[in-house]
């Protein structure tokens, strides 16, 4: 006896999770590969790219990247010694404590943003120059009023 089988159409949503989960697979995947290329953890790369654009207290980027207080003093501590980031007191409270990128800082950000521009280039050229804005602007939408 032939055994049928009938396939469920996917349930609503399924199919951008199936073009989600895999699109974030490639991107880190790129992101721990040039992370080891310039022997930088994937947590130090997010704090880079956090410090690209702002300047906040210890507690704060602590917090926001799900780590104890003493595992991000650590983790900044080896950035320091390495000259990417410095700590200051903040101006507001000079209590607390704020993390900002030095200058040799900024330039490996700038460095590793084009190797992640370049090591993307082959997905992202198969789009038109207008897909690219869409696709853009529609995670940008998605990732509205959360912190990146």
């Amino acid at each position: 006896m032939k055994r049928t089988t009938s396939k469920k159409p996917p349930a609503r949503g399924d199919g951008l999770t199936d073009a989600l989960v895999p699109t974030a697979f490639v991107t880190m995947a790129l992101l721990n590969k040039i992370g080891a290329e310039n022997d930088l953890s994937l947590t130090l790369l997010r704090v880079l790219g956090i410090l690209w654009d702002r300047r906040p207290r210890m507690t704060e980027l602590a917090d926001y990247l799900g780590l104890e207080k003493q595992t991000m003093s650590g983790l900044i501590a080896r950035a320091e010694k390495r000259g990417l980031v410095a700590r200051a007191a903040n101006v507001a409270d000079g209590r607390a404590t704020d993390v900002f990128l030095t200058g040799e800082g900024a330039k490996l950000v700038q460095r590793l943003h084009a190797q992640m521009q370049a090591s993307l280039a082959p997905l992202t050229s198969r789009l038109s120059a207008a897909d690219q804005q869409l696709l853009q602007d529609l995670l940008e939408r998605m990732l509205d009023g959360g912190e990146r």
